[in-house]
């Protein structure tokens, strides 16, 4: 139901967009598409040529290339400017420096931070979050993120909706992988928080849950119900409404329960956490990754390593709040004192995470910040003394490794997906040119140019 109303307001509002349909990031799915498509017509050939070439971050960039697209893929990379044949597009980017598609690793597409949000949970209706979704999406996508990872969504049918849109080629839109509602222990951080009881008791998620067995029952239905990745609150959170602090929240064998009902339904499973504590503990029972990761010290980073696991540390999501708390207006009390708290740790911790050879993962939290704003995060990674190339791999190679799709997107090679964007100068020295990104393709789409 919830899915034909998605479908049917798009198609009221003229938002279907037309065209061969975007990569699935699922392989089965990815299967199915393409066979409910055979025998539609052959997708345009596009040529691009290419005056500077990072096809792997990381690799000497080349130059005067010829990007040749079919069928949403990259199909060949010749040497020079090679004429379009036949009915083929051409693109001309001669002037410009190519790369792959950047990837968000932590996104909320859903919702934006701001003097409204505590009014906007209980007045906007499904509608009202599927146009939000969609507009959010879009403002991502024209910011050259062409794969983004949702980690919560307060109606998870919504955000399920969107990726699936996207992903049958209805809609353009960045690939999205989507955790649906996170896994919260009651009166945790992914709990609802600061309104009457009756209200509290409408609101609160199916996912909160309590004690082993409930817990296996919480993961079991976000798999269920069409989750890619399980997120879970493993600490206390700044945008929670409570003054319960940052520390672990869950029991250790409350996570390990849920890491491994995870697992076992063949999902990767990251943990928002704050406090070293709750960290630990987390990295311990088999996460797969962390985001945020404010208080983490030495003993995290080697346990980090040891466990062969990643940390998201959205930087932009610490000094947005840092910014909110200081000017008033958005935060209530307790979010305030708890920003001014950890969002100043956090440039600091991702410095040492790096010197420690800590996994680091671009992603930004952006719904805490502004769509859109993305790029940002790469100059807060420099500042902690990412060098540019390091943070753009993180957004790139290291995203499409986080995420198992390294087969797929992260660099631009043949029988890889054509993500790519472009941009007017050199961000292997300058990151900042990455916040005006000037030409975007995701699926062999043109998005922006």
């Amino acid at each position: 139901m919830r899915a034909l109303l998605f479908s049917t307001i798009l198609a009221v509002s003229g938002l279907g967009l037309p065209g061969a349909a975007i990569l699935a990031v699922d392989p089965a799915q990815a299967q199915a598409t393409t066979s409910a498509q055979a025998g539609a017509p052959e997708a345009a050939v596009t040529y691009i040529h290419v005056g500077r070439l990072i096809a792997e971050p990381g690799a000497l960039p080349a130059t005067a290339k010829t990007l040749i697209i079919r069928d949403g893929k990259i199909e060949a990379i010749r040497d020079g400017y090679v004429a379009p044949v036949g009915d083929a597009q051409l693109v001309d980017l001669k002037t410009k420096t190519v790369l792959p598609g950047l990837i968000d690793s932590h996104v909320h597409l859903l919702s934006e931070l701001s003097p409204r949000s505590q009014l906007d949970a209980v007045t906007k209706e499904e509608s009202d979050l599927v146009l939000d979704g969609l507009i959010n999406a879009q403002k991502t996508l024209q910011a050259g993120f062409t794969t983004v990872v949702d980690l919560g969504a307060g109606d998870h049918h919504t955000i399920f909706a969107l990726r699936n849109q996207i992903a049958a080629g209805r809609l353009l839109g960045p690939r999205i992988l989507a955790a649906g509602a996170a896994i919260s222990p009651t009166g945790g951080h992914g709990d609802i928080h600061g309104y009457r009881e009756d209200i509290m008791h409408v609101l609160g998620p199916e996912s909160v849950c309590n004690g082993v067995d409930d817990c296996r029952r919480a993961v079991r239905e976000q798999v269920k119900a069409g989750a890619d990745i399980i997120k879970v609150t493993a600490t206390g959170g700044v945008l929670s409404n409570t003054a319960s602090g940052l520390s672990q929240q869950f029991f250790d064998d409350e996570l390990k329960a849920i890491a491994d009902t995870a697992h076992l339904l063949g999902k990767t499973i990251t943990a928002h956490a704050h406090g070293k504590g709750g960290i630990e503990a987390a990295l311990r029972s088999g996460f797969d990754s962390i985001e945020h990761s404010s208080y983490a010290d030495a003993e995290t980073f080697a346990l980090y390593k040891a466990k062969n696991a990643c940390m998201v540390p959205t930087l932009l999501a610490g000094t947005t709040v840092t910014e909110m708390a200081k000017v008033g207006g958005t935060l209530t009390g307790a979010q305030a004192a708890k920003a001014l708290t950890v969002g100043p740790l956090m440039i600091d911790m991702a410095s040492k995470a790096r010197k420690a050879g800590v996994c680091v993962v671009f992603g930004t939290d952006s719904g805490v910040s502004r769509h859109g704003d993305n790029a940002r995060e790469f100059e807060l990674m420099v500042q902690a003394g990412f060098t540019p190339t390091e943070a753009l791999r993180s957004a790139t190679v290291g995203g499409a490794a986080h995420l198992g799709l390294s087969s797929q997107i992260g660099t631009l090679e043949p029988g890889k997906a054509a993500d790519l964007i472009a941009v007017t100068g050199d961000p292997l020295s300058d990151v900042s040119v990455l916040r005006k990104v000037e030409f975007v393709m995701v699926g062999g789409r043109i998005a922006k140019q």
